[in-house]
């Protein structure tokens, strides 16, 4: 079963969202603004809370002239002459924390966040070394990838630097299991590993209302990957944990706000349809693998499609949670060979 399954279950509100730049009224005191971004995955959505005498931002979209100018008119023009109290970040991906400098040094806003987030975004704005970037080189290398798929991976971190400002030097911490207060309403802080190491959700028990972030999307998943810095982590462990976790914190009949796709209801039946995914991707791997092979020989088997050079680093990543994954399972046993690139067969 695909990421898209079980979409036709679901129930969407607003079944067409605002256009790019355009902002509406999507729950009581909740606005959603819509930001385009430059890839195929073309948009991310932003929500003001309303905040006492102003309004609370969750994310800000990427670092460019375009998402700095809608912020500008929106503050001017389309909150009702209520500025910005805070800003809320889920988690450390640009889409989401791309104008997070600029936003709190211009308006004076504080930041709140979870630490782990705050200091993956502070690794990932530092500049790697040639150290680094050999031992990046080295771990792709090691996986089977062709030198021109290398380079396109490893340019995701001249990206990061382009497409975020910063972060400020002090920041309120989102802790799991407390609560915050916007406005009127309670909100539970819950976190998720996965796609992002702790991000962020908000959940308001008295209003049926879920922040789902990445981590709930309703017609595709989160990318879930493995990344030069942590070559044997089980990312994917991580995401199906935190959806069991969500299953049994979350009401079924909450409305879900995500920062992708449409909001909607039909928490629960989502979270199935995104473990029944992972789950056939897994064997899609295991039937593939009949003998040893490396990263970028599986990587065809999810990904047939012609992948651009800001898609790689992204599929190469998700192909080898996965594995990982399996590894971890038993299932998959890893073999490295003389000149030193490892390939996995299915035990």
């Amino acid at each position: 079963m695909s990421a898209t399954a079980q979409a036709s279950e679901l129930i969407f509100p607003r079944p067409v969202p605002p256009a790019a730049g355009e902002m509406v009224d999507i729950a009581p005191g909740i606005r959603w603004l819509r930001m385009a971004l430059p890839f195929q995955l073309d948009h991310v959505n932003i929500y003001l809370i309303e905040d006492g005498d102003g309004w609370a931002a969750v994310d800000t979209g990427v670092s460019d002239l375009r998402t700095r100018t809608v912020w500008q008119e929106a503050i001017r023009d389309k909150l009702g002459g209520k500025p910005l109290t805070r800003l809320i970040l889920t988690h450390f991906h640009p889409d989401h924390l791309g104008l997070a400098g600029w936003m709190t040094e211009t308006m004076g806003l504080p930041l709140w966040m979870t630490p782990v987030e705050y200091a993956a975004a502070q690794q990932a704005r530092a500049n790697l070394n040639d150290e680094g970037r050999a031992q990046q080189r080295r771990f792709y290398e090691s996986h089977g990838l062709a030198q021109d798929t290398i380079d396109a991976a490893m340019g995701r971190g001249s990206a990061y630097m382009r497409m975020t400002t910063g972060l400020p030097d002090t920041y309120e911490k989102l802790v799991a299991g407390e609560s915050l207060t916007i406005g009127g309403r309670r909100f539970a802080i819950l976190t998720g590993g996965g796609h992002a190491p702790d991000q962020a959700m908000l959940l308001c028990r008295e209003e049926g209302l879920f922040l789902a972030a990445d981590q709930i999307l309703a017609r595709i998943s989160p990318n879930i990957g493995v990344w030069p810095n942590d070559p044997l982590a089980d990312p994917l462990g991580a995401y199906l944990t935190s959806l069991k976790a969500l299953r049994s914190s979350v009401p079924d009949d909450v409305f879900a706000m995500p920062a992708h796709n449409l909001p909607f209801y039909g928490l629960h039946t989502r979270i199935t349809a995104l473990e029944t995914h992972h789950e056939a991707r897994c064997n899609d791997i295991l039937a593939a693998c009949t003998g040893p092979r490396t990263t970028s020989e599986v990587l065809p088997v999810l990904f047939p499609r012609l992948l651009d050079a800001h898609q790689i680093g992204f599929a190469f990543g998700e192909v080898l949670a996965h594995i990982n994954h399996l590894v971890g399972l038993g299932s998959m046993v890893a073999e490295t060979d003389a000149a030193g690139v490892i390939r996995f067969a299915r035990t």
